[in-house]
């Protein structure tokens, strides 16, 4: 009898050795909390077992596993029918502990409860078994109730068995001490693996909140650039999983696990977290002399005091004229044709302050000879019509841009870069910075900041940097642009693809796939959705 023993006892600690192993590999809660109430059965010789989680409010213990042999009943879990048995509450209505439940009271105290025989007990509510056992004609015995605590104390769940069996016999007996001491052994491994993964789970929780709280922060900023922030890392998965489902062509070996998209999509989340950084009358800047506020409106107050002037200058010839008809008649001309000028200047300064389209060198030239007129200012002091920072600006070839503005604009990556390679990416997402920071880079290698060619980047870098180009070329919301029709957005894309911008492997797949039809009928304006024919797009071949 005492080898028995012994040779059961070795083989508890076998199954409690194998055990801790599984927990420590184990990422799946629910796979890790049925292996252990399977292996608390298998220990134990139970008929069953339950396994509790406290609710989210922690005022009740949740059934999160109910399952016994004799019935044939398995509830909970990833594969379970759903759990039909009500929570047991901590707590009455005046807030006082519930000590009435075997389970609630293992959960108050952190004490274990060894029950023999539960119909001559007296101490706990066993009416609900009662009723269980009425039900389905069983007969509920001996009970083993272990709390499962963490190393703050705090409760992670409540392990219940029921009906040892007697492996000899096969009658219901009670649980022995040694049951009870592998059990508590058992538990507190369990509890030790429940608390890791909570951990892990909330340290990505908190990190998820800190990618929000930096998006949220540009939103704030800038809401266009926010919206960008949002659909760029949608674009991203959409394009990775059709380039993931490929199973012909250049990209058929490319897959992705669970944890590669989440570290791409974190990847996408933080893109242009750099922007944080750059001001907002550079990211925002909606006309080419817009810094705060729009400088137009002073050199409109300079075109209204050269029309007084003029009107003044005018009034001053008449009063000399004296009753000249011939020359008051000359002078209003004069001054109509003066102020008609005027007028048709202010307004090409209006059109060339705009941006929207290429300006043609013509149209440069005449901003300068504008800006050569003289007047005097506020001060008396006569000077150019513009300065030279006005001229700059109005003279910007493409865009609302100066080149320092530009810079300042394409150092968003270098921040972005310099602010995700701070920070200690866990092993699987140690690719969020090259992700992220990749997404300007060209395939000829004139992309910045690092002027890497496509062979130096990853396909999720370079399928981002599609993603990024055409959520630019379609959105409607940027107050310096319209958003272009679908059509000419994969026109100029499919341009990219030509000359050596973007991935053309990966534009082949966002046209055969028809993510961009996909994401447009999602998030762009019906009007911009124009008939596509594929076969004049360029850089696709069909």
């Amino acid at each position: 009898m005492q080898e028995l023993n012994q040779t059961r006892i070795a083989q508890r600690l076998d199954q409690l050795t194998e055990l801790s192993v599984e927990l420590g590999g184990t990422h799946d809660t629910d796979a890790l909390l049925e292996r252990i109430l399977v292996v608390a059965k298998s220990m134990t010789n139970a008929d069953g077992g339950t396994l509790y989680r406290p609710g989210a409010d922690r005022r009740a213990l949740d059934f999160h596993l109910l399952w016994n042999d004799t019935l044939g009943i398995r509830q909970g879990g990833a594969n379970g029918a759903p759990v039909s048995a009500p929570p047991i509450p901590l707590y009455d209505a005046d807030g006082a502990k519930n000590l009435a439940s075997v389970a609630a009271y293992a959960a108050h105290f952190g004490l274990s409860v060894n029950i023999a025989d539960v119909y001559q007990a007296d101490v706990f509510n066993f009416s609900g078994m009662v009723e269980f056992d009425r039900q389905r004609n069983y007969h509920s015995q001996s009970f083993l109730t272990v709390p499962m605590s963490d190393h703050e104390g705090e409760l992670v769940g409540v392990l219940q068995l029921i009906n040892a069996i007697d492996p000899d016999t096969g009658a219901i007996c009670a649980f022995s001490p040694t049951d009870q001491r592998f059990i508590e052994a058992l538990a507190a491994q369990a509890a030790v693996a429940l608390t890791h993964q909570r951990l892990i789970r909330q340290l990505e929780e908190l990190l998820e909140s800190l990618v929000n709280l930096i998006n949220i922060g540009i939103d704030e900023k800038s809401p266009y650039t926010g919206r960008h922030c949002q659909f760029v890392p949608e674009l991203t998965m959409m394009l990775a999983e059709a380039v993931h489902n490929t199973e012909t062509g250049p990209m058929a070996d490319f897959r992705m696990t669970d944890a590669d998209r989440k570290e791409l999509w974190l990847a996408g989340l933080l893109h242009d977290c750099g922007k944080i950084t750059t001001p907002v009358h550079v990211v925002d800047k909606a006309t080419k002399l817009e810094t705060i506020g729009d400088r137009i409106h002073v050199v409109d107050t300079r075109f209204e005091v050269l029309l007084r002037d003029a009107e003044i200058a005018a009034l001053k010839q008449k009063l000399a004229a004296g009753d000249d008809p011939a020359r008051l008649v000359a002078i209003d001309a004069e001054l109509a044709r003066r102020q008609a000028d005027l007028r048709d200047e202010r307004d090409f300064i209006r059109f060339a302050n705009v941006g929207a389209e290429a300006m043609s060198a013509e149209h440069q030239q005449r901003v300068r000879e504008i800006a050569a007129r003289r007047w005097t200012g506020p001060d008396g002091a006569e000077r150019d019509f513009l300065d030279a920072d006005e001229v700059t600006n109005l003279t910007i070839k493409f865009g609302t841009l100066t080149e320092a503005e530009r810079k300042i604009i394409n150092n968003h990556i270098v921040v972005t870069i310099r602010m995700l390679e701070a920070l200690p990416w866990p092993k699987h997402l140690k690719n969020v910075p090259e992700y992220a920071g990749g997404h300007h880079e060209r395939m000829d290698g004139k992309g910045y900041p690092r002027g890497l060619t496509r062979d130096q980047m990853s396909v999720q870098a370079r399928l981002m940097a599609i993603a990024d180009i055409f959520e630019a070329l379609t959105a409607k919301d940027r107050p310096y642009k319209k958003g272009k029709m679908l059509s000419e957005s994969l026109r100029i894309l499919g341009q990219f693809a030509l000359n050596g911008h973007i991935d053309p492997d990966l534009f082949d797949i966002f046209i055969r796939s028809k993510i961009y039809l996909e994401f447009a009928r999602r998030n762009m304006d019906e009007k911009q959705i124009d008939a596509i024919d594929e076969t004049l797009i360029p850089g696709y071949k069909p």
